[in-house]
């Protein structure tokens, strides 16, 4: 969406005629003769004219969209600037004014806006503040891919750093140095607050093998091993046909699952009683 609308104020923004009634120091468009009969003392003119200008609904609705987007967390550290350039230039040209995802459908586009079907369309999806579904809607959208892997990831953290027990801590993608040029990052950290020790490190994976593979087995013991911990667990979304918990020297290696079927706040909590054997707080 940044970059198509970055474009489009490189290409210079679409306009149009405005019918227009202003009152002026000069004579432009068509004199409004009553007007200026009635009040002959008045040294302005009202003039009727078009105004050809970018301050159309096209641009505003775009604009809203930034607006809306620059107060949430929907974008990275890295898009930040590339989002508030654009943000600031539409500023100096378009007024805000609030629209909602329905003024982005059924609208008449011409060869000078044809490029703003795209936007638009990306702009109904931002303001909706919905993701996709599998249901058929009525209305035409983009095709796009959802990296469920992360998404998942995000998922199982926020629901943890929202229901852990008093006493532990969770850290998201923890950096892990090994030196100058060779790091990694932990999905999961979750530790004791009063200590500060690393209580158990989680890795997610969306996916649904019989069992945790080799790859996959090696990854979290690496994991547990650069945070002196004894305790290793892959989250899985489903139920593994071959469930994994051993212990190599010893880090306890386990698999579970926070499952996506069904009450979601019912397996977390059946997760959170496995991984700590305590319930969530409320």
């Amino acid at each position: 969406l940044i970059n198509g609308i970055r474009d489009r104020i490189r290409q210079g923004l679409y306009r149009t005629y405005i019918p227009t009634i202003a009152q002026l120091a000069y004579l432009r468009g068509r004199l409004d003769v009553q007007q200026t009969i009635q009040k002959p003392w008045d040294i302005k003119l009202n003039c009727h004219y078009d105004e050809h200008t970018s301050d159309i609904e096209d641009n505003q609705i775009i604009a809203w969209t930034l607006h809306c987007i620059c107060r949430t967390s929907l974008y990275s550290a890295n898009v930040s600037p590339m989002l508030r350039q654009a943000y600031h230039a539409l500023q100096n040209l378009v007024t805000l004014q609030p629209y909602s995802a329905r003024d982005c459908i059924g609208r008449n586009y011409n060869r000078l806006n044809q490029n703003y079907q795209r936007l638009h369309a990306l702009c109904r999806f931002f303001l909706e503040h919905s993701g996709p579904s599998h249901q058929t809607g009525s209305n035409t959208m983009l095709p796009f891919l959802v990296n469920m892997a992360k998404l998942y990831e995000r998922f199982v953290a926020e629901w943890l750093k929202s229901h852990l027990p008093s006493g532990f801590g969770i850290k998201i993608l923890e950096k892990v140095d090994i030196d100058k040029t060779l790091y990694f990052y932990i999905d999961l950290v979750l530790y004791e607050v009063a200590t500060e020790k690393t209580y158990c490190i989680l890795d997610t994976k969306y996916k649904i093998p019989i069992s945790p593979s080799r790859d996959d087995f090696n990854q979290v013991v690496i994991y547990a091993i650069t945070q002196d911990c004894q305790e290793a667990v892959l989250v899985y979304p489903a139920p593994l046909t071959q469930p994994l918990d051993v212990k190599i020297r010893d880090i306890r290696v386990r698999s579970l699952t926070f499952s996506l079927d069904g009450n979601l706040e019912e397996a977390g909590q059946l997760f959170l009683k496995k991984l700590t054997g305590l319930s969530a707080e409320c």
